[in-house]
């Protein structure tokens, strides 16, 4: 075992020492050592449970006859970080949390991992430092939250209720009472937001990767079901360490593509993309982002899901959670090994029966495409993403009037000043991954848009990326980004913009000699921020088409 380095032999006296000093037993010492790399915070309501489970993934691990370790990686909530600084930090703390999980466990020489997560970038972090290790991992996501109750039965959720509910009472739509409720009863406990909002769409890849135990993506996080999932979770690890079942035996391009096929059957959040082709790096497989909207054209969409829906994440696995997508897709999945033992097929051939309301057949599908597109033109000659899901058949295709701007703050002041009109086409540029820097969620203003009633009139579109609550014409992850010199740095104020996504189309229709002028006089901005970590990340970052990924090439 890789522990035999740090327990085994003479020269290993001192370190025996130090281990006895955590009060490792020696009858212990000879176990497998499993590291619980947990993300517990009190900071985020996704989090705040997971005392409990750890409790339940140490029981497990001992069971199985292995000896556990916790150490502690950080979160940042995306929702109490938004539409300020600390919205620059979100997408880099993935980087860190994959850098941390690696230092831990090649420092003390683990066995295994169990990788105890939910939140936005904290499960594409963990999941990217166990294919770069590539050894024994399980992940346990600690379960959706349960959606808010009001009156006659009302359900509430964190984005429709929060940050569409500013914009709805700002155009007087809904009153001080009504905000109100909408603010107590949005979030009623813990877990990850209620609907298929980035954290609960990377649950749902990760058990379709085969990374976590069935039903790991969608049982709730108040539930008995997520604890015992997290005890088998520990014993299974333990199992996986004698077998040397690694992640990059699991986690194969095969296994990718129906990782896409099923966000894209559910109409998951935009920021998967970015998460997918960094794991899918980190795991030596070839992923280029072209392979999301070759599939989204084969793949239909076949639930409806809050937000851009309306069903939420405990409908979802009453209704046969990640094996009910795969059965309804039946065939265009592939036949993947997982690290529970069952292969997909036969994981989805162990269902009994689909709720068909929720989880529709391939032949009643909601929308005849997957949730995602990826849309190319002379604005974005290196791709950009659009969630088509939540997008109203009226803006599928759309020209409008640029207004620029170059922060999100300048746009949302438009925004909410009504600066913004009907017809027009809202630029915002610079908030990429070097020009942000961190490529900062665009959830305020994509949310103002829609509480404002322009989804249906005015079009978005931006070198940052959005939250999975975002819906309406949003076009993100624009590439290259307009700090590197990206076309849609030369944008001004009046050109016109034409949206196309059936024929994934983004064109800035100004000519090309118009736009070689404009670049004669651009000039590369000074960094927003000019000192500590995002500092040295701005200098490493890669464009959104490979990822976000930091390297040291």
């Amino acid at each position: 075992m890789r522990s035999d380095t740090i327990t085994q032999g003479l020269e290993r006296t001192p370190h025996r020492a130090l281990l006895k000093g955590t009060g490792l037993p020696q009858s212990e010492m000879g176990k497998p050592f499993i590291g619980i790399a947990t993300s517990f915070t009190d900071l985020i309501p996704g989090h705040v449970g997971m005392r409990d489970l750890e409790r339940f993934i140490e029981k497990g691990v001992h069971t199985g006859g292995g000896y556990s370790f916790f150490f502690g990686i950080p979160g940042v909530c995306d929702g109490i970080s938004m539409g300020h600084k600390g919205m620059h930090y979100s997408l880099p703390t993935r980087e860190l949390i994959a850098d941390m999980v690696e230092s831990v466990a090649e420092a003390h020489r683990l066995d295994g991992l169990v990788l105890l997560t939910n939140c936005d970038k904290i499960t594409p972090g963990m999941l990217m430092a166990a294919a770069r290790l590539d050894i024994p991992c399980i992940v346990v996501t600690a379960g959706p939250m349960m959606s808010g109750r009001g009156d006659a039965g009302r359900k509430y959720s964190f984005v429709t209720d929060t940050f569409e509910a500013m914009a709805r009472y700002k155009a007087g739509v809904i009153d001080d009472a009504e905000l109100a409720r909408c603010e107590e009863n949005a979030c009623p406990g813990m877990g990850s937001c209620q609907g298929l909002f980035t954290a609960n769409t990377m649950a749902i890849l990760t058990e379709t990767l085969g990374m976590s135990l069935p039903r790991c993506g969608t049982a709730l996080a108040v539930s008995a079901l997520k604890r015992r999932i997290a005890f088998a979770s520990g014993e299974k690890i333990v199992d996986l360490v004698r077998n040397n079942v690694t992640p990059r035996s699991i986690m194969t391009r095969e296994a990718f593509e129906n990782a896409i096929r099923v966000d894209l059957a559910l109409g998951g959040s935009s920021n998967t993309v970015l998460h997918l082709l960094a794991i899918a790096r980190e795991a030596e497989v070839e992923l280029p982002l072209s392979t999301f909207d070759v599939l989204s054209k084969e793949t239909p969409q076949i639930a409806s899901m809050n937000p851009a829906g309306e069903h939420f994440m405990e409908d979802l696995d009453a209704a046969g959670g990640v094996a009910g997508v795969l059965k309804q897709l039946g065939d265009k999945i592939h036949d993947c090994p997982t690290l529970f033992g069952l292969s997909t097929r036969e994981l989805a051939a162990s269902l009994q029966g689909v709720d068909e309301s929720v989880i529709h057949p391939m032949s009643d599908p909601v929308k005849k495409e997957g949730g995602i597109a990826v849309l190319f033109g002379n604005i974005a000659p290196e791709g950009a993403v659009v969630k088509q899901s939540g997008v109203s058949d009226a803006m599928m295709k759309f020209t409008g009037v640029a207004r620029c701007f170059d922060s999100e703050e300048r746009a949302m002041a438009a925004m909410m000043g009504g600066v913004v009109k009907s017809g027009d086409v809202v630029v915002i540029r610079y908030e990429g991954p070097k020009g942000g820097p961190g490529m900062r969620e665009m959830l305020a203003p994509t949310a103002a848009l829609m509480g404002l009633g322009l989804g249906d009139s005015v079009a978005l579109i931006t070198d940052g990326r959005f939250s999975g609550g975002t819906r309406g014409p949003c076009i993100g992850h624009i590439s290259p980004e307009a700090a590197v010199g990206g076309p849609i740095a030369l944008v001004e104020d009046g050109d016109k913009i034409e949206l196309d996504i059936p024929s994934r189309s983004l064109k800035l229709l100004v000519s090309d000699e118009e736009l070689a002028q404009r670049r004669t006089r651009w000039v590369a901005p000074e960094p927003k921020i000019k000192k500590g970590w995002l500092a040295r990340y701005a200098k490493v970052v890669t464009s959104a088409h490979t990822g976000a990924i930091t390297t040291a090439e």
